[in-house]
């Protein structure tokens, strides 16, 4: 198992490195740039960074032709014209543009071994602490979502397996079928608009993460007030992941169930309770282990992107977002590399998980 680790481990740089190569060499043919936005907000036409420039694309937006005589320069921008070049140059230099890209690409690597971000473009803040101060609301959301979505959809697909076409199997797929096919972000509207001051009852708050009189409060008001702030936004979360994880626990338990190796530990007298349990739970549980990292990356980092718009929860999935409309690249490329090694970490501790269900299982006699 050892050996097992310690490849996969090694795997994971080159597996690291060629999803930041690839990503920095999109961003490289992206319409705009830092320079770009620096330049519209000095001119006045305007400070939207989902605003296209005609041309070319790469770090520097659109290239233009020069006018006769024209600085080559400014032309390299749209809406340069007029301009300083020096004052130009200072900002290529500024955000590192005044080097090639692949020297640019070596050294944001060199600094990530070290897990050195650099600073935010426009936040005029370390990354890491920009980073560090959205984590809570991605944890709870991420965190609580996973934990509700398990406790609730392993005893509820168990539940359909044994009782398969029963009553109540009908009526549990039904409610299960309207939950996966109603967005979460629809959910979520309609829960502010019945709990949150839409229309009926204001019994939930509608934005943040914590009350303004937090530090206030007591241990025990703190937790109540975290879990008041939270209910909303996760009910929603969990309401389309838990019928798809509720399915996928039934069917996974169905396909054990009909094994001959249950048949012939219930001819051996075996409650259904120990067969069920001891036996079947284990060989099941495999799938729903395999499902676990993608589910919680994907909650964790970015599944709550429009949960945090709507109930205006400041997190990684709004940073990250707002990042790559801004061009903030330190930010959109540091958020990629974290999520990247946390995938690929959850992963190997996945497959670890797999040895602890089912010890049958040997990853030392495979290839990685």
């Amino acid at each position: 198992m050892l050996a097992y680790i310690v490849r996969r481990i090694a795997l994971m740089v080159p597996t690291v490195i060629g999803i930041m190569l690839v990503s920095f060499a999109v961003v490289q043919f992206a319409p705009g740039g830092p320079v770009e936005r620096v330049i519209a907000e000095l001119t006045g036409q305007g400070t939207s960074a989902t605003a296209r420039i005609s041309g070319g694309g790469g770090d520097f937006g659109g290239m233009q032709q020069s006018a006769p005589g024209g600085d080559p320069v400014s032309s390299k921008y749209r809406g340069a014209q007029g301009l300083d070049p020096a004052f130009i140059k200072d900002l290529e230099k500024q955000f590192g543009f005044d080097r090639p890209a692949h020297e640019r690409f070596l050294k944001m690597m060199w600094d990530y071994v070290s897990f050195d971000f650099g600073r935010s473009y426009f936040r005029d803040v370390s990354v890491i602490d920009l980073i560090a101060e959205k984590m809570p609301v991605s944890i709870s959301l991420g965190l609580w979502m996973t934990l509700i979505t398990y406790a609730i959809s392993i005893p509820l697909g168990i539940a359909k397996a044994v009782r398969d076409g029963s009553r109540f199997d009908v009526w549990t797929s039904a409610v299960i079928i309207v939950g996966y096919a109603i967005p979460s972000f629809l959910f979520a509207i309609l829960l502010i608009i019945l709990f949150a001051g839409g229309s009926f009852f204001s019994w939930f708050p509608l934005r943040g993460l914590t009350s303004e009189n937090w530090d206030q409060l007591s241990l025990g008001g703190k937790i109540l007030d975290y879990f008041w702030h939270l209910a909303l936004p996760i009910t929603s979360m969990v309401l389309g992941a838990f019928a798809t994880m509720a399915l996928l626990t039934k069917n996974s338990f169905l396909d054990e169930i009909r094994k001959q190796y249950v048949v012939t530990a219930r001819m051996k007298g075996l409650s259904e309770r120990a067969v069920l349990y001891r036996h079947v739970f284990r060989n099941a549980m495999l799938i729903i282990i395999a499902g676990f990292p993608g589910a919680f990356v994907a909650a964790f980092f970015s599944g709550s992107l429009l949960i945090e718009t709507i109930f205006s929860l400041d997190g990684l999935g709004l940073l990250g977002f707002e990042s790559v409309l801004n061009r903030d690249y330190p930010v959109v490329f540091a958020n990629l590399f974290i999520f990247s090694l946390v995938g690929l970490v959850v992963n190997l501790i996945s497959d670890l998980t797999y040895t602890w269900v089912d010890p049958r299982i040997d990853f030392d006699t495979r290839d990685v």
